[in-house]
């Protein structure tokens, strides 16, 4: 864990605050790479993770942008209404679930709305590279849009396209004509809410790109129906104590429960932090943060959300 202070707190839009983060002293933080996120310990007990949106040159400070979502489950109403400057908190190390593709040829990068963050440190790390990409940035109107003057100042300008759906004159993005214009070498990258993110990546799979060239991060996990869900058992490889987990309980309750110490964040599937070694057993995976094809794989579990098919299953704990 990291000290850190609010060292600056300001509106990006009427419902977007920025927060800029700093050691208390001063000193170098952590460096990260684009698309990195951070878990900020919120003084309510909450812990929320947030995508870096400085520049990862910067090494003084982190940026991050939050909204103020109306369906918050509290953690960004805390940082609207009660982070304020000068306040202290504890911030991870920055993690990254959604870097840049190195051996792409070129960048295709969309953002539907707070989906910007991680978006435009992307951009502005391959212009500073040299890299080759395009942008469009979907929202709903121009005052709803943040980062117009970073963006209209960046070197990439020319490369960025906006896209407002509800204005006088909409000008919605046309997903597949933009993926259809791209070359054959072009990596895929989008954040946003997740209907916006289905949309987009359905609309690439249906235009022929392969699953290897899309790369998405969600904010939030889609609700799952309980129903149906059954108690199973789960053996620890160290020890070889076989534990039941109850229709009920996720097996991370159960796990801390019993003083099994398993690091933990988001707690619905986003974030990776507490993905364990799976052994054996036949997983039911509901995490967001894995590829379709690591699911495949059964090589991980998520035990803050995942479940299993098979009566038991084998974590390497």
């Amino acid at each position: 864990m990291i000290d850190a202070k609010v060292t600056k707190k300001s509106c990006e839009t009427a419902d977007i605050c920025l927060i800029e983060l700093a050691r208390p002293d001063g000193s170098a933080l952590p460096a990260f790479s684009a698309g990195a996120h951070i878990d900020l310990h919120l003084g309510n007990g909450l812990i929320r993770q947030y995508s870096l949106c400085n520049h990862p040159n910067e090494d003084h400070r982190y940026e991050i942008a939050v909204l103020n979502d109306p369906e918050s489950r509290g953690g960004s109403r805390f940082v609207h209404e009660g982070l304020n400057e000068g306040d202290s908190l504890q911030i991870s190390e920055p993690r990254n679930l959604f870097p840049l593709e190195a051996k792409a040829e070129r960048h295709l990068l969309i953002a539907g709305g707070i989906g910007i963050t991680p978006i435009l440190c992307m951009a502005e790390r391959l212009d500073h590279q040299g890299g080759e990409f395009e942008m469009h940035y979907c929202t709903r109107t121009p005052e709803t849009t943040a980062f117009v003057e970073r963006i209209g100042k960046a070197n990439f300008a020319n490369r960025v396209e906006f896209h407002h759906s509800h204005t006088d004159n909409p000008s919605t993005m046309d997903t597949k004509a933009v993926m259809e214009a791209q070359t054959a070498g072009t990596h895929l990258y989008v954040c946003g809410p997740n209907g916006f993110m289905d949309h987009v990546l359905n609309t690439a799979r249906e235009c022929g790109w392969p699953e290897e060239r899309l790369h998405r991060e969600h904010f939030a996990a889609e609700a799952v129906s309980q129903e149906g869900d059954t108690a199973f058992e789960v053996q620890l490889a160290s020890s070889g104590d076989i534990i039941e987990i109850p229709a009920d309980r996720t097996v991370l309750d159960v796990l801390m429960e019993h003083d099994v110490d398993v690091p933990f964040s988001c707690e619905e599937g986003v974030c990776g932090t507490c993905a364990v070694r799976l052994l054996e057993g036949e997983p039911d995976h509901r995490d967001v943060f894995m590829t379709d094809a690591e699911h495949a794989a059964n090589e991980e579990f998520a035990p803050c959300c995942s479940r299993a098919k098979s009566k038991r299953l084998v974590l390497d704990i």
